[in-house]
């Protein structure tokens, strides 16, 4: 992301750049006016004691004043509608970016972070709008007040130049300590906010585990480093402004005391020098904009970088990769020689060498001690990582050609952390239709057996759940998760411990509701409760993301091996 990039984000608002262009070229017009008006009323109306021309000077005056207040009222206008909505572009374009970025790029990411970088895309946009903006004409004013000056006195425009120059480089001078000091920010800022996330989020096991004394005291470590960069940014300004007022202050001092002379020595008009010091205050203020923009050019540009290093990360679906956006006809899955280690996990795999065909229209079940590897064959199955080794291959295309978004759309899920939004009970289960279909919602609400709980609450499907809504039980949630699958109609249905917070009573109905819904569909399902796996064609035990064996139920119950043990210390079967 370049300048040039950020640029067009105000392009397509031309027109109401031309309107800014004409009213803050008609505001440097009437300022200008202004030093000429004091000088005609010393030195005309004052020395002539002609009260008449000094009423007609100030008459002028106002009705400069009333136009200039009104093109601020009108620039003011036109700024926040470009600013609003360059910002809202600024941030879609982002969230745009980040809803492509594949799965791995989240579990690197803190969500303090992500939100820090969206925080700092305000920079951008001020600097789009307001400041480039504002010192563009603040520029022409500079240049427009200093020919005036030049024609006054060539003296005072030299001190005046050569004192701004002195301003710049003190300025400047500061630029790579403010720098090193921004990023210090971000981090620490970043990393509030995911403490702060952490702490509302994770209250109730701070509570089950009276570690709140503890969880407020990292809390209260962030602020004192919060603290310390704020001494240190403090301290950065303060030098800088000192600096700055002393350079501003004599320049003012040493032209006041020229523009004195000139006046004794017959040089200037008492009305020349008043003129000559209204211009000197038209000119400080563009030229401390200038200073700002120089710093605001370095916020916006590290902004942009923190940005860019969101925008440089390669899309899940990158635009030059030709997908297959239809799926084939034959839909077997087959896994050829399977490894994969999760990034920064270290150097062991978590699945080793699986070798294992998913037949079309089946239910294939993964069963195994915790940490086996069935989540994670899953997530690989649903394309949220890609395999370090071996090939994934979907009715003997390969898996890696197959879109992404369009595989997804024909997989139902219902993960074990699957989110619950904070939206009606239609549009959790309706999730991405603005407009649920009412036959298909109550068809998904009786397989998850979910209705009776959804008539109890009074407001039905429009009652609002999840964060900022009404609370409901982890049995509940998994159901709407379940009622989300069903609802999608998809032609693979993936399980990840889709019933282990749901009663026996409860399990058993949907499983029994379940049956006419998957016939003819491919299910995945990963479980520790192997009740609800029995009646699976397939039956895959995991471990250690090895497979040590597979087989019907029965089949596996023969071999007594590794899951006939799982059965016997579930069911307490005999052997």
């Amino acid at each position: 992301m370049s300048f040039g990039i950020l640029v067009q984000y105000i392009l397509p608002y031309k027109n109401l750049l031309f309107q800014l262009a004409l009213g803050l070229l008609a505001g440097s017009i009437l300022q200008l006016i202004f030093p000429f008006l004091t000088q005609a009323v010393v030195d005309i109306g004052i020395q002539n004691r002609d009260l008449n021309f000094i009423y007609i000077i100030l008459l002028a005056q106002i009705m400069l004043f009333i136009g200039r207040t009104s093109v601020e009222f009108i620039r003011s206008w036109i700024l926040l509608h470009m600013s609003t909505r360059i910002n809202i572009s600024i941030l879609s374009d982002f969230l745009i970016k980040l809803m492509k970025l594949p799965m791995p790029f989240f579990d690197t990411k803190k969500v303090g972070d992500i939100m820090q970088r969206m925080s700092d895309h305000a920079r951008i946009e001020s600097f789009l709008t307001n400041q480039s903006l504002t010192t563009l004409f603040s520029f022409v004013n500079l240049l427009v007040f200093s020919a005036v000056l030049a024609y006054y006195n060539m003296m005072i425009f030299t001190v005046f130049l050569a004192a701004s120059v002195l301003y710049l480089i003190w300025v400047v001078l500061f630029l790579r300590k403010r720098r090193e000091l921004d990023h210090r920010r971000f981090g620490i800022s970043s990393n509030n906010q995911s403490v702060v996330i952490q702490l509302i989020q994770g209250m109730q096991e701070i509570k089950l585990n009276n570690c709140e004394k503890s969880k407020r005291w990292e809390w209260e470590r962030v602020q004192a480093n919060l603290f310390r960069y704020r001494i240190k940014n403090l301290a950065l300004e303060q030098y800088q402004q000192g600096g700055a007022f002393f350079i501003n202050e004599g320049k003012n001092i040493g032209i006041t005391f020229i523009a004195a002379v000139a006046v004794v020595n017959g040089q200037l008009t008492l009305g020349a020098m008043l003129a000559i010091q209204y211009i000197i205050g038209q000119l400080n203020s563009p030229t401390e904009q200038l200073i700002g923009f120089v710093q605001s050019t370095q916020d916006a540009m590290i902004s942009m970088e923190r940005l860019n290093e969101v925008h440089e990360h390669e899309n899940e679906e990158p635009a030059e990769k030709m997908y297959m956006i239809k799926l084939p006809e034959k839909k077997d899955l087959t896994l050829e020689n399977l490894t994969f280690t999760y990034p920064g996990a270290g150097n062991e795999p978590v699945l080793r060498d699986i070798d294992l065909l998913i037949p079309e229209g089946k239910i294939t079940a993964f069963v195994g001690m915790s940490g086996g590897g069935k989540t994670t064959l899953l997530k690989l199955l649903l394309k949220f990582y890609s395999p370090d080794k071996g090939k994934i291959r979907l009715g003997g295309r390969n898996f890696d050609h197959i879109s992404p978004k369009a595989w997804r759309k024909q997989c139902g899920v219902v993960m074990q952390d699957g989110f619950i939004f904070s939206d009606s009970i239609a549009q959790n289960i309706a999730i991405g239709e603005e407009v649920p279909d009412l036959e298909k919602l109550e068809h998904a609400v009786d397989v998850a057996n979910i209705r009776k709980f959804i008539e109890s609450l009074p407001l039905g499907y429009n009652t609002k759940i999840g964060a900022e809504g009404n609370g409901i039980s982890q049995g509940q949630r998994q159901r709407m998760l379940i009622a989300r699958a069903v609802y999608k109609d998809p032609e693979f249905i993936f399980f990840d411990e889709a019933t282990n917070a749901l009663d026996a009573n409860n399990e058993r109905t949907i499983m029994q509701n379940m049956q006419e819904f998957l016939r003819k569909r491919t299910v995945l399902v990963v479980a520790h409760r192997l009740s609800t796996v029995k009646n699976a064609d397939n039956i895959v035990v995991l471990e250690e993301g090895r497979i040590l064996e597979q087989g019907t139920h029965g089949e596996l119950i023969q071999k007594e091996g590794e899951y006939f043990d799982l059965v016997k210390n579930q069911l307490e079967l005999s052997s």
